[in-house]
């Protein structure tokens, strides 16, 4: 991705595996995942009533709203299961042991509502 900024967010030791944590990147509030093979990268709101998804339940690729139990895809934002609507995901690079995120759009995942901008 040419152009791209990248924010550190976290170091990988501190999100256990198949657990989410909620990161902030300036402004942003974004939801965290270690699914094991990798990092994915979420707005921390769930699209039905805003529930922290950070504290879900992970299970593969998914998320469990811990409110509600919507499940959202981490690779596209998607609600699977418990309703429609959707949530940004975030670019997520791993290097010498950290997490960093870019607010760079995710063309085929990010929702007209998100945000546009740099933290």
């Amino acid at each position: 991705m040419p152009n791209v900024t990248w924010y550190f967010v976290a170091g990988c030791a501190d999100i256990p595996l198949r657990e989410g944590r909620r990161v902030r990147a300036g402004a942003h509030e974004l939801a965290l995942f270690n699914i094991g093979d990798g990092f994915l990268a979420v707005d921390n709101r769930c699209p039905h009533k805003q529930g922290p998804l950070a504290d879900g339940i992970v299970a593969g690729k998914s998320v469990f709203c811990p409110l509600h139990s919507w499940k959202i895809s981490l690779e596209t934002g998607c609600a699977l299961a418990g309703g429609t609507g959707v949530v940004r995901t975030y670019p997520v690079r791993v290097a010498d042991g950290k997490v960093y995120i870019s607010f760079t759009p995710n063309p085929a995942t990010t929702p007209a509502s998100a945000p546009n901008g740099q933290p």
